[in-house]
């Protein structure tokens, strides 16, 4: 990608609403800030005075106050943020009922692939959550039990969110894509008593079934007593632990039970996402933590003002599903969900939900903007007058596509927010403001009270030079630590350059103060924006017995970001037949890992390329592969391992 500013022809320009209607101008306003560079600078130098102002600006209320910004008595890698404080973030959600501008204004609408729509004004979404809330408490749901939430965008699944939140549990989200290896990981890893579930949905009018996976699952699943089934279609319930979602809310009529008042650092979220080793890290995420750095980010990078219609399909699996809804809510926004294929029954079908539900704020991953841009003119029939602020996150973008999303969703006028963060960190890191000029690709700034920075190896800054994105000072939003696990939180992130986070991104920052994204620093993968660790495709895919070694690398693709290309060494008894066993990899790993993480390429070779310690070199063979410099091979003890990556790139993938 371009990152000289010569080339910027179609770097977008703030206009009068933006420098003085935004969400980001107000906030400056209440500093006394004439100029934006002010704020931020405020925001790193004084955090507490910072984030006191950011509280009352999105309204949030404590139940008990906090009697300080941080404790850092624990050291800087362990912060507890607002000690002493007491609160519940679904009341953040739950007040806009009681606001006369806002209790009838619709808070949640679900479309289906199908058409049909569902929706709740704020006043009905806080009766559906309190009266959940009561149901789950009455099935024997206690604060603290970590709870499985496996379901398709929606209503349902916003009122299940948002229960769990109210009663104090844990909510542990899973993609619905995920095979049954991958759900047992997560589930088992948390301990959890109950799974809150879809049967099944639908992606280009057949049904897909989700039942079967999970309750496969469920059989190496000993904590979990319960499981909570939404049944989108005729399914019978035969299991005597099975629970009917509608039965428990039609039961509970009536009934109501508010959010139980917890301290700031109370877990109320553990996501797990994959690193280059070992199995998911579960990221615990706080009531006094996660919440406020969504609202902050929803009012100082995206502009979320009440009464404004959000849309950014994403599954409530990943980080982006709370981000997404916290995003929305939090702020007194209209929420849009879409469960369903985004180009059914063709390419106009996003453009078309914009139209339909007068979308003001839309994102989307780069991989759909490249599919939307691909197929032009049916993907730009709906009306997409609406749109005041576009978001894209999640992977890389090319200043091609994202000036295509910007000119046509955008209509060349709006803005197109560059976002980057991390299931760890809650939010940004970088992304842009209104109120500055936006790069095509790029980032216009670090978010303010997060004192991000690009460094070298040895933690020090650097300007027009490739370095690692770090974090200087604790933040809020950052995980607490990994669920049961402080040893690997520390060794991922701060011991890598003593004192500094160091998140796993390369980044360059220019001379003009903007940033741009340039890959991983570690071997994760990211495959249509979603993350996965080469050891947990490694893992499954050494369960063949015709398979001695594995290694799985990310390599660059049009339209997914990243596909999967997975390499084995045969086993001695395994098939004499390649492409038999590169068959068999690829629909072993699609059975345990799900759909989207089918590999690409897999390439049996006689050899991985190992060093001395018998460690395989993953970027190596990434490099190779890609026709990339290799880099450092002096610690390399094979080097003929890498005639066949070589032969391998050469006959395709």
């Amino acid at each position: 990608m371009s990152t000289d500013a010569k080339t910027d022809a179609h770097t977008w320009q703030p206009g009068q609403a933006q420098l003085e209607a935004s969400g980001i101008a107000q906030l400056m306003r209440a500093f006394g800030a004439s100029r934006y560079e002010d704020l931020q600078a405020l925001s790193n130098d004084d955090p507490a005075r910072y984030w006191s102002e950011v509280m009352k600006f999105c309204r949030i209320e404590w139940s008990t106050a906090p009697s300080a910004h941080v404790d850092l008595s624990a050291g800087p890698e362990f912060p507890k943020w607002f000690p002493d404080g007491r609160i519940n973030w679904a009341n953040m959600v739950l007040d806009w009922a009681d606001r006369a501008e806002t209790r009838d204004q619709l808070a949640v609408v679900a479309e289906g692939e199908d058409g049909s729509v569902k929706s709740a004004t704020y006043a009905e979404l806080a009766e559906m959550v309190g009266r959940f809330t009561a149901a789950l408490a009455a099935q024997g749901l206690q604060c603290g039990d970590r709870v499985g939430l496996l379901m398709a965008n929606g209503l349902e699944a916003t009122v299940s969110l948002l229960s769990l939140v109210s009663l104090g549990a844990v909510v542990v989200p899973l993609f619905s894509g995920f095979g049954v290896d991958a759900i047992v990981a997560r589930l088992s890893a948390a301990e959890a008593v109950a799974v809150i579930a879809s049967t099944g949905f639908s992606r280009r009018s057949k049904r897909v079934n989700v039942e079967g996976a999970l309750r496969e699952a469920w059989q190496q699943l000993l904590t979990v007593r319960n499981v909570i089934w939404k049944r989108t279609g005729d399914e019978a319930l035969a299991d005597p632990r099975d629970l009917d979602w509608q039965t428990l809310m039609d039961g509970a009529h009536g009934r109501s039970l508010p959010p139980v008042v917890l301290a700031s650092d109370a877990p109320f979220m553990v996501i797990y996402t994959s690193g280059t080793t070992g199995k998911p890290k579960g990221v615990v995420h706080s009531h006094g933590s996660f919440p406020i750095k969504i609202a902050h980010d929803a009012v100082v990078h995206f502009d979320v003002h009440p009464g404004d219609v959000f849309c950014w399909p994403a599954d409530m699996g990943w980080i982006a599903g709370s981000l997404v809804l916290g995003c929305a809510l939090l702020r007194g926004a209209t929420l849009v969900c879409y469960d369903g294929a985004p180009d059914f029954p063709d390419w106009s079908r996003m453009s078309r939900l914009v139209e339909r539900h007068k979308i003001t704020h839309y994102g989307s991953a780069p991989t759909l903007i490249r599919g939307l841009a691909s197929h032009e003119a049916v993907a730009l029939q709906g009306d997409v007058s609406s749109v005041r602020l576009l978001i894209t996150a999640g992977e890389g973008i090319d200043p091609e596509h994202f000036t295509w999303f910007q000119r046509t969703f955008g209509r060349g006028t709006q803005p197109l927010i560059n976002y980057t963060g991390g299931t760890e960190v809650s939010g940004a890191l970088l992304s842009s403001v209104v109120v500055r000029p936006i790069p095509p690709s790029g980032f216009n700034t670090t978010s303010p009270g997060v004192d991000v920075d690009v460094a070298d190896g040895q933690g020090n800054p650097v300007t027009g030079a490739v370095g690692e994105l770090v974090v200087r000072k604790p933040f809020i939003g950052m995980t607490q630590s990994f669920w049961r696990d402080d040893a690997r939180y520390l060794d991922t992130y701060w011991h890598t350059i003593p004192g500094l986070w160091v998140h796993g991104d390369l980044a360059l920052r220019r001379e003009d103060g903007n940033f741009f994204m340039m890959g991983r620093s570690d071997d994760t993968l990211k495959v249509a924006g979603k993350r996965l660790g080469p050891a947990e495709v490694e893992e499954v895919v050494l369960e063949l017995h015709g398979v001695a070694e594995a290694a799985a690398i990310g390599v660059d693709d049009p339209d997914k970001g990243q596909k999967l290309v997975v390499f084995v060494v045969p086993a001695p008894d395994a098939s004499a037949d390649p492409a038999a066993l590169s068959q068999q990899v690829e629909r072993h790993v699609d059975k345990r890992l799900g759909r989207p993480f089918r590999p690409s390429a897999v390439h049996p070779v006689a050899q991985l390329p190992k060093t001395r310690s018998s460690k395989i070199m993953r970027r190596v063979i990434r490099s190779v592969y890609c026709s990339l410099p290799p880099g450092d091979l002096s610690s390399l003890d094979n080097p003929s391992a890498l005639d066949a990556i070589r032969a391998a790139a050469s006959g395709g993938a």
